[in-house]
């Protein structure tokens, strides 16, 4: 058998080899010529939309992609998100929730292609845009030809990618098309980093389409491209634009087309209208252009893997990942999925399968939470890491990923001193014995008076990564305290640290309970159905259902509920567990409607 094969892309050809122990490839199964994609030497067309893995619950995987294949798309499209598989340095996984080959052979046997978008960088609103933290918080120069950068990118190559290859349509499998990183023109400018990428999944066997996905302006597709790839674009509404961007006989894509938009927190809930959506992409259509719509299905950020934007001020990004699409966060089909559904379904020469039913919920219903303990009692039962620090250090410096780390240190202080923490990412609750002084965060007051007569004791600060940058300059940026804390000009020395833990704290935990800290509900289920849960009256907390993280919630909004899957319940008790730095309501509610916040129409450029 041979083990090279000509890369299929506008004249440019590399050597690729074929995966081990599999049969000789076939010819891959898209390309492109004078402006069209062609499958078998047939033009098609690529009719997607986005459903990524790591936001599904792995039980609803086959769910979700049913719908997708409901609404008229014959592909889907995912990224893969590296930190996800490797949280640890070295220990890569893909089994479980990580088992990305499962998700690609359910997409096959629902009968949808896949456009694979596998790294290293993801944006996706996606905590360090997938970046893991162990990575940039010792490489500066990311997303470049840095050899310490590109080594770790070729690890995880070696491990990814063997396990992909025998998953191509060349191989008999669903993957069609393969993304090289992703809208790299708005960032940097190293073009043999892209090479290095492209040539990177050739040697690895990727032999099918190679793209790339940029916004719709010529510096973008100037420093986002790179030979053997066909250019693609990311846009709301901008189909005339990307059409007179085309270049070399490349085919019009959009593989990115917002129907929907994205949360931060503090913000609206934005939404698209389905007339607004639908006409884009029947302009897009009627140029011949294929498309794929992000997000078709959003998903949630579960635990704490929602990433935050910076534009002038630090933007996380909300829990859910709704993104108003046409198949919502619980699996229902909207307006919007009806109107794609009747704007694909004459590309098909068969009739679309059957629309499914909408998903069940649970009643509604209300319990009480049970006050444990307060937050600096979670703290004090939290082992310290490492010995004593002369300066306090960051997250990544402590192996961190995310979450909540305490920092402790004595201090003594004069009349009317003030405390300054510098570098703080992101907010921090202040304690001074058992005393709480308040909140400081990064864009906000990063000082507060102490006691006005002076004093000592003992200073502890809660600090929390609010969620790790994904897109522009900042990306990889790190997470606690970076430089150091004052009272007055005087740096404080001597810091003991608590990482406080993702996993669920005990709900024995020592303590009374207080305003804010730890607190327990129950609630008996006859039947495992799809939930929202609501905090009324909390300030800011993490949640946790049957010892799984579901995400945040903060009363700043926009959004009020919290999507707990029908896989995360069991027949009989289930227990919630919040933790929260600011404030505990009374109950938690089950709803039987999300509810996003107050919402605002928002298209994107």
């Amino acid at each position: 058998m041979s083990d090279l094969l000509a890369a299929a892309s506008d004249g440019f050809s590399t050597a690729v080899a074929a995966p081990t122990d599999a049969a000789a490839p076939g010819a891959p199964a898209l390309s492109w010529r004078d402006g069209e994609i062609l499958r078998d030497g047939a033009p098609h067309r690529i009719l997607s939309g986005s459903i990524h893995y790591f936001r599904v619950h792995p039980d609803q995987w086959e769910d979700r992609l049913r719908r997708l294949a409901a609404m008229g798309a014959n592909t889907v499209d995912t990224y893969v998100a590296w930190n996800f598989h490797e949280r640890v340095e070295g220990d890569i996984r893909f089994d479980g929730w990580q088992d990305v080959e499962r998700f690609v052979r359910l997409a096959g046997e629902v009968g949808l292609d896949v456009f694979l978008r596998p790294s290293p960088y993801i944006c996706a609103e996606w905590s360090n845009g997938g970046l893991p933290f162990w990575l940039t918080g010792r490489v500066a120069a990311l997303r470049t030809s840095d050899p310490a950068f590109l080594a770790a990118v070729d690890a995880w190559y070696d491990a990814l990618l063997p396990r992909l290859a025998p998953l191509q349509a060349a191989y008999g499998g669903p993957i069609v098309a393969i993304q090289i990183e992703n809208e790299y023109g708005s960032f940097g400018s190293d073009a043999a980093y892209l090479a290095h990428l492209r040539d990177g999944l050739r040697r690895r066997g990727m032999v099918e389409m190679l793209t790339t996905a940029d916004g719709i302006t010529p510096d973008m597709i100037a420093h986002g491209s790179v030979p053997g790839a066909m250019t693609t674009f990311t846009f709301g509404t901008g189909v005339p634009v990307a059409a007179s961007l085309r270049r070399h006989g490349e085919a019009l894509m959009c593989s990115e087309l917002w129907g929907g938009w994205f949360d931060h927190w503090g913000e609206r809930h934005h939404v698209r209208s389905a007339d607004s959506m639908g006409g884009t992409i029947r302009e897009l259509l009627d140029e011949g252009g294929s498309v794929s719509l992000y997000m078709a299905h959003g998903g949630t950020n579960f635990g704490l893997w929602n990433g935050a934007n910076h534009d002038l001020v630090l933007q996380p990004t909300v829990t859910s990942y709704d993104s108003d699409a046409p198949i919502g966060e619980d699996g229902t089909l909207g307006k919007k999925f009806h109107a794609l559904r009747a704007l694909f379904a004459p590309f098909h020469a068969d009739e679309l399968p059957p629309v499914p039913d909408q998903p069940r919920r649970q009643s509604a219903a209300s319990a009480p939470l049970d006050p444990r303990a307060g937050l600096l009692d979670v703290v004090r039962a939290t082992p310290a890491a490492g010995a004593l620090s002369p300066r306090p250090l960051t997250f990544e410096q402590l192996g961190a990923e995310d979450g909540l780390v305490a920092y402790e240190a004595d201090v003594s202080f004069p009349d009317e001193a003030t405390l300054t923490i510098d570098g703080l990412h992101d907010r921090a609750v202040v304690f001074l014995d058992d005393r709480r002084l308040g909140v400081l965060e990064r864009d906000g007051e990063t000082s507060l008076a102490l006691p006005v007569d002076g004093g000592s004791g003992r200073l502890t600060l809660v600090v929390e990564s609010l969620g790790r940058i994904n897109y522009g300059p900042y990306t990889g940026e790190g997470k606690g305290i970076m430089r150091g804390v004052m009272i007055g000009r005087r740096l404080v020395n001597g810091w003991t640290h608590r990482l406080l833990p993702q996993t669920a704290p005990a709900a024995d935990a020592a303590g009374s309970g207080g305003k804010d800290g730890l607190a327990v509900a129950g609630f008996d289920i006859a039947e495992p159905l799809d939930a929202w849960l609501a905090f009324p009256g909390g300030g800011k907390g993490m949640v946790w259902l049957n010892g799984f993280l579901l995400g945040r919630y903060w009363s700043v909004g926009p959004q009020e509920t919290l999507y707990a899957p029908a896989p995360l319940w069991r027949a009989g008790r289930n227990e919630i567990v919040v933790l929260d730095t600011d404030g505990l309501g009374a109950t938690v509610e089950i709803r039987e409607a999300p509810s996003f916040g107050e919402t605002e129409e928002f298209i994107g450029s």
